[in-house]
């Protein structure tokens, strides 16, 4: 078992389980052995539920995935009673109120929940290296991120202690990771998986909540799972036409794809992502599919704006309530944090609403764009993963920001510009994700390459709101025409 687990996805695990030839106690074993033997080199994991876990199988599960062991993120995926700190010191000791709908649906299909995964402080990064929990280490390469802020996930399933893990996406925190790892990354449509009872959305409706998978399959029948609305959601998205996991294998037709390799921010792209991409639509054509350069008629930068405008209000409207609800004090919080809400604390009302107006801009733009093609390819990242503590903010400006803080300077942060410079080096390096986020489509990070170092590397595909059925469709047919099930971390 302990020789074959760690070669399983979720739905292979199951069926032994299912057929007897392997116990759910036996899983979460072997489960538990892979935790202990790398978890203290990854940093994985920070919360561990093993006695839990064991109290779960032996009260006996039931259901498609039943005994096959589960991570939750650390955000907004709780089980009531139970610590809930989104990375933050500020939130340390705070325990969740209620459990959240989208864990009571994946435990009631059976997984076994083991504990939860590192994130960065609030999600608010693409590496996962918060002060509270220390640094994730990527499965591929110890010194190496494995992308955030789902890189705990990432990082567990990529080193076989799950086969799948519970992640979010509000800006690319899912398939960044997956593509870091080499994993199947799945952004849903907006509204598709409910936020209840936590919120009626996220991030003004850019997080979506799925998984990190090793398998189009796990993505598809999870996503079954999920997509169920809940009393109180702010909408309805119209259901699939059949079951998600019937997609996975059915003939996807001749799609029109059209491809980018081109930063929206005007920003290097490394040689081997554009490679990347240049042979996923050699494949795509030897498939049938028409693929030609393309892309949908946006201005990146004034993406990214919007973008990170939202970005600086919730941080700051998260920091203000875990000083009002939770006591926190705002040295709880990391120095970037702090900046961030300052900015965000900064930011006039009207200034907020117009930023999110612009949504509706690319939202037209892209949808214009799927009026003659079904997909956009592009790479996931721009660059490969940066080394554990590389984009750490500098000495001097950790000097500078606190000065600026301590004087309330909010205001003055945002007019330079100083934090919002480096947030923007940040999103240099991944600009490809933020669209599907700010337009609410269905997103996937596909495993299909390595880079020149011989680690994983992704390519995106966008599809139009609402047609997950397309890109599991798709994804389907390019796991089974270059498969990536067998390829593993050197850890």
């Amino acid at each position: 078992m302990l020789t074959e687990y760690a070669n399983l996805d979720a739905t292979a695990l199951a069926g032994l389980i299912a057929s007897g030839a392997v116990s759910a106690a036996e899983a979460l074993d072997a489960a538990v052995m892979r935790l202990d033997t790398v978890n203290p080199r990854l940093g994985a994991v920070v919360m561990d539920w093993r006695e839990r876990a064991r109290e779960q199988v032996t009260a006996g599960v039931r259901g498609p995935f039943a005994g096959v062991p589960f991570l939750l993120k650390d955000l907004a995926q709780n089980i009531g009673g139970l610590p809930e700190t989104w990375g933050s010191r500020a939130r340390q000791d705070e325990r969740a109120q209620a459990t959240s709908s989208v864990v009571h649906r994946w435990m009631h299909a059976g997984l076994v929940v083991l504990g939860k995964t590192n994130l960065p402080e609030l999600a608010l990064k693409a590496v996962t290296e918060p002060q509270l929990f220390g640094p994730c280490r990527n499965p591929w390469n110890l010194e190496l991120t494995p992308g955030g802020s789902s890189g705990g996930a990432a990082a567990a399933v990529a080193a076989g202690i799950v086969p799948v893990a519970g992640a979010s996406d509000g800006g690319g925190s899912i398939r960044i990771p997956a593509a870091y790892c080499g994993l199947f990354g799945l952004k849903p449509s907006r509204g598709r998986v409910s936020h209840a009872p936590e919120a009626d959305e996220f991030w003004e409706g850019a997080s979506s909540t799925h998984v990190l998978s090793r398998s189009v399959r796990d993505s598809a029948a999870l996503l079954d799972i999920v997509a169920v609305p809940e009393r109180g959601d702010p909408f309805v998205v119209a259901p699939s036409a059949r079951p998600w996991a019937q997609e996975v294998g059915a003939e996807p037709g001749r799609l029109r794809i059209g491809f980018s390799t081109d930063s929206p921010l005007g920003t290097p792209v490394h040689p081997d992502m554009r490679a990347a991409v240049e042979r996923t639509g050699a494949l795509l054509q030897d498939l049938g599919h028409h693929v030609e350069p393309a892309a949908p008629s946006i201005d990146g930068l004034q993406l990214a704006q919007s973008y990170l405008g939202i970005y600086f209000g919730h941080v700051a409207a998260e920091v203000r309530r875990c000083v009002r609800e939770f006591g926190a004090k705002h040295t709880d919080f990391e120095l970037e944090t702090r900046a961030l809400a300052a900015i965000g604390e900064s930011l006039p009302a009207a200034e907020y609403v117009s930023l999110r107006a612009r949504w509706n801009d690319f939202a037209r733009a892209l949808a214009a764009f799927h009026a003659k093609y079904d997909l956009l390819l592009t790479p996931t990242t721009a660059q490969p993963p940066s080394r554990i503590g590389e984009l750490e903010t500098p000495g001097a400006q950790r000097i500078a920001l606190r000065a600026v803080l301590a004087l309330g300077l909010g205001g003055l942060l945002r007019r330079t510009g100083v934090v919002e410079d480096l947030a923007r080096v940040n999103l240099a390096r991944t600009p490809f994700t933020q669209l599907a986020n700010l337009t609410g489509t269905p997103a996937m990070s596909v495993p299909l390459h390595v880079d020149s170092a011989g680690l994983p590397l992704g390519v995106q595909f966008l599809a139009a709101w609402g047609r997950e059925d397309q890109l599991l469709r798709l994804a389907g047919q390019l796991e089974a025409a270059q498969p990536w099930i067998q390829r593993h971390a050197a850890l």
